[in-house]
């Protein structure tokens, strides 16, 4: 492998994101980033008392991560059967991540609360500011959680001021699909592109064999987590969205990064930005893309009959080309404690070591335990199916995602609305990022900086 390949315990991990603050420093800081959800139909600051409820049943809001309904019932059907005494309730909470969280916003405001509800990577952290979700560590004991089990990446990312907050569930990196049947017809040698000047390459050769409206590859937009699968080749061009709270966008090597995008797209004419890729990449209108390990299980389903595929990893010149994603379970801090009780009975017992590698083998996601890497069935579906397996291998080239993305209050979207306009509108990286720039500084000048420990 590369030599600059990290191992897991050198890989930038979010524990050491957060020095430990203060009660009126954390109060403060919740109370600066609630001034700024209403940009994004985010955090409410919870009304009402607690919520008893009926504690013997488990009611679990879920978007159903990587089409995941059926068998998210079959967990269901087994946990029932082992705590015949408690009943769960699979909720559509909205069809992504976002719709999920608008959705448990309102309940914050006066609404019945779930006792389980799905987070993503971006939205967790401003419920854990605001204290409507539950920190979870001293239920461990009583919910029987095996903690030291778990990734342990994957568990920090829920770490804030020395608790978690969630525990992975549904959790992704992203990985390179590519189109073996093209990549043939082009000449091109059956892998994924080692730098992204290589693929700068490959891109002109792989589009002069397509025809129609087809591209050699294809770019999520804003609303299919563009500013997500972007930040991995803004690292390997030496860029970056932020270097913990300071801003990178301005960076030369940043701005680069965002040219090569508005180049490949406008000038060579090789790429495009869509809003489905993964349907697109199965039918085989575009030939490559960068998509979450979590939509391997449609791609599956629509390239089958039609094409064969491989996954790859992100190119990866300068060390981590790729950051995980996805999202974790966590309980609302207002229901009662014996409903969070069941509720992380019922959140352990799908994520263990069984079941997230069935969760896994179904999906895409990465299993979350450790053992499940041990685990017959685990061990014989990787060795029959290398797709699922890139991501796996690939984890030790991962980082942590930076902080303006999933830590400013509609980040994402700013930034994913900034690259649209590159790809879309043929805009010069350097106006586009600095109006981004422009306005996460507000936000962080005026809601999160004054209120962060000196």
């Amino acid at each position: 492998m590369p030599s600059e390949r990290k191992s897991p315990k050198e890989i930038p991990v979010s524990d050491s994101r957060f020095p430990a603050l203060s009660r009126r420093g954390f109060l403060g800081l919740a109370g600066a980033a609630g001034a700024g959800l209403a940009l994004t139909a985010c955090a409410g600051t919870g009304g009402g008392g607690k919520q008893d409820g009926d504690t013997n049943t488990i009611t679990f809001w879920s978007n159903h991560p990587g089409t995941s309904k059926d068998l998210e019932a079959e967990l269901i059907t087994r946990f029932q059967a082992k705590y015949p005494d408690l009943k769960v309730e699979l909720i559509d909470a909205g069809k992504n991540y976002e719709e999920v969280s608008q959705k448990f916003n309102a309940a914050l405001s006066g609404g019945e609360l779930p006792d389980v509800v799905v987070l993503s990577d971006v939205w967790w952290f401003n419920y854990a500011l605001n204290g409507t979700i539950e920190p979870l560590d001293g239920h461990f004991a009583s919910a029987g959680v095996n903690a030291a089990d778990y990734v342990d990446s994957l568990l920090t990312d829920y770490k804030f001021n020395g608790k978690h907050y969630a525990l992975p569930y549904a959790r992704s990196t992203q990985v390179f699909y590519y189109n073996k049947d093209a990549w043939s017809k082009a000449g091109l040698p059956d892998r994924g592109p080692e730098s992204w000047a290589e693929f700068d390459e490959w891109g002109p050769k792989l589009q002069s064999t397509l025809t129609g409206e087809k591209f050699a590859h294809g770019w999520g937009d804003a609303k299919a987590y563009l500013a997500w699968t972007f930040q991995g080749p803004m690292w390997t061009f030496g860029g970056g969205y932020s270097d913990e709270w300071k801003l990178k966008f301005n960076d030369p090597k940043s701005i680069a990064a965002g040219n090569f995008l508005r180049d490949m797209i406008n000038v060579k004419k090789y790429a495009s930005v869509r809003p489905q890729i993964a349907v697109e990449f199965g039918n085989g209108l575009i030939a490559s893309t960068i998509a979450s390990t979590g939509d391997l299980k449609s791609i599956k389903q629509n390239a089958a009959g039609k094409l064969e595929f491989g996954t790859a990893f992100l190119p990866h010149p300068n060390g981590a080309g790729a950051t995980t994603g996805g999202a974790g379970l966590a309980i609302p801090s207002r229901i009662s404690d014996k409903r969070k009780e069941n509720a992380l009975k019922f959140i352990e017992f799908i994520t263990n070591p069984a079941n997230t590698a069935y969760f896994s083998q179904g999906t895409g996601y990465m299993p979350v335990r450790k053992s499940a890497l041990q685990d017959p069935s685990e061990l014989d579906f990787l060795a029959k199916n290398p797709n699922s397996k890139t991501a796996i291998d690939q984890l030790a080239l991962t980082r942590s995602q930076d902080y303006a993305r999933v830590f400013i209050p509609g980040a994402d979207q700013i930034i994913g609305t900034g690259l649209e306009q590159i790809g879309l509108q043929n805009r010069d990286a350097a106006a586009a990022f600095g109006d981004i720039t422009t306005q996460l500084q507000n936000i962080l000048d005026r809601q999160i900086t004054p209120k962060l420990p000196k």
